[in-house]
């Protein structure tokens, strides 16, 4: 019988491995606790209503259809007995010859797990549904409350402040996105759809606990984009750890901001991977793993993407070796190339030929959006910013989009949105609560 190859995740690594081990005599189970696979950096484009959730998302049934030696199981991984070479689901066991895990990262609330009900951090579609609810919700209940308000003995003024400050935990690529979406949303999509409040008054409250914003990018790629957000109206706050995070805002510096809207994208925690098998870990928790992706002393199991403490030769776009290994980062490209290096070497274990050199990273450098027709760019022999650099982001997410339906959607709604300033998505999944519930809640 042919060796049994376990996929653990269904994200660009693993969806990178199953592709590869196509044609090879093995058989292939791919594990997910959802059933699709998610294009994650456009994920905040769904969250702010630019783009519908299928879009950028598709079933990984229909994906993998057409790969007679894989199957799909929607089922969620509890651990794995690294000795016994079982997965345990949550009602079964089985049984592998190899295991591939790619099962991601969660965002690190550092301690404070409650925190996660008050600010959410975007991590999958459901995630952005419910940011995209606390947003337009916000802007409504401030509309019912002005709208009211003739008939009050005063302005609730400092409740509508509260609902039209949107705070942001981290300044990270997400966060810096999140921003700068956010001002261009209320400045320009909002900014005539209501009669007694102003959306263009809403408060983008970034927040970084390191020196300067995108901290993994070039400081002077971080004060450009820093100065952007600037000129869209985002109030930047960098050095500046939040010490308390809840239903009111949050606590900074021992000063309280009122913050209907809070969200979180202040650091990331590896899958619990290191625990199932036992492996050394760093402090993030990504396993230590060897030069061909697998962890020690488990030659049949590897560790990719996200889940994996990676430091590998690396190569710029034009092949240019550098001088000393890099930390891997934590976004697609590690994940999609050692997805596809993991399957060579399970093609060529099971072939009985010579194992492959050791993974080396081919580095395409770093892109992240700052505004509807601004990006950074490090293309490490490269560094530039403006409508130049969101070019290149966008043709290069366009490229890694999966299926050509959604790539051409996709064109067409920025192409609308470009025009019109305006954002399609934008009706609440279900009805919300009743203005006077805001105002008088005990009526």
């Amino acid at each position: 019988m042919a060796p049994r190859v376990i996929i653990v995740g269904g994200g660009f690594g693993g969806l990178s491995a199953a592709r590869a081990l196509r044609g090879v005599p093995v058989r292939v189970t791919l594990i997910d606790k959802r059933n699709y696979h998610l294009f994650r950096p456009m994920l905040y484009q769904v969250a702010t209503g630019l783009l519908s959730a299928d879009e950028i998302s598709g079933p990984l049934r229909s994906i993998l259809s057409h790969q007679e030696n894989v199957e799909v199981l929607l089922d969620e991984v509890t651990g794995v007995s690294p000795d016994d070479r079982l997965v345990h689901l949550e009602r079964r066991d089985l049984a592998y010859d190899f295991l591939i895990l790619a099962t991601g990262i969660r965002y690190n609330y550092f301690g404070h797990d409650e925190w996660r009900r008050s600010a959410p951090g975007l991590e999958s579609l459901d995630d952005a549904d419910v940011i995209r609810s606390k947003i337009l919700l916000a802007f409504e209940r401030a509309e019912a409350l002005a709208a009211m308000s003739p008939a009050a003995e005063e302005v609730p003024s400092g409740e509508i402040r509260r609902l039209l400050t949107f705070a942001l935990v981290g300044a990270g690529t997400v966060g810096v996105e999140m921003a700068g979406t956010l001002a261009e949303m209320s400045r320009m999509a909002l900014a005539h759809d209501f009669r007694h409040i102003d959306p263009r008054s809403a408060r983008i409250l970034l927040y970084e606990a390191a020196s300067r914003i995108l901290p993994t990018f070039p400081e002077v790629l971080s004060l450009k984009a820093q100065r952007h957000l600037e000129s869209l109206g985002v109030e930047v706050f960098t050095n500046t750890r939040v010490a308390t995070v809840d239903a009111d805002g949050i606590l900074v510096g021992g000063q309280r901001i009122p913050a209907a809207t809070v969200l979180w994208g202040a650091g990331v925690v590896a899958s619990p991977a290191g625990r199932w098998l036992g492996a050394e870990t760093d402090n993030s928790g990504k396993v230590m793993v060897e030069p061909d992706l697998s962890v020690r002393h488990r030659p049949e199991v590897f560790v990719i993407g996200d889940t994996a403490h990676v430091v590998a030769p690396a190569r710029n776009l034009l092949g240019v070796k550098s001088r000393t290994p890099m930390a891997l980062p934590g976004v697609a490209q590690p994940a999609i190339q050692g997805g596809r290096y993991v399957a060579e070497v399970i093609r060529r274990r099971v072939a009985g030929l010579r194992q492959p050199q050791p993974f080396w990273y081919w580095d395409k450098g770093d892109l992240a959006i700052v505004g509807r027709t601004y990006a950074v760019a490090d293309l490490r022999f490269s560094r530039f910013a403006g409508f130049t650099a969101w070019a290149v982001w966008a043709v290069v997410h366009i490229y890694f989009l999966v299926g050509f339906a959604n790539r051409l959607f996709v064109l067409l709604q920025w192409g609308l949105a470009f025009l019109t300033r305006r954002r399609r998505v934008r009706v609440l999944p279900k009805e919300p609560p009743r203005a006077q519930d805001f105002i008088d809640p005990e009526t």
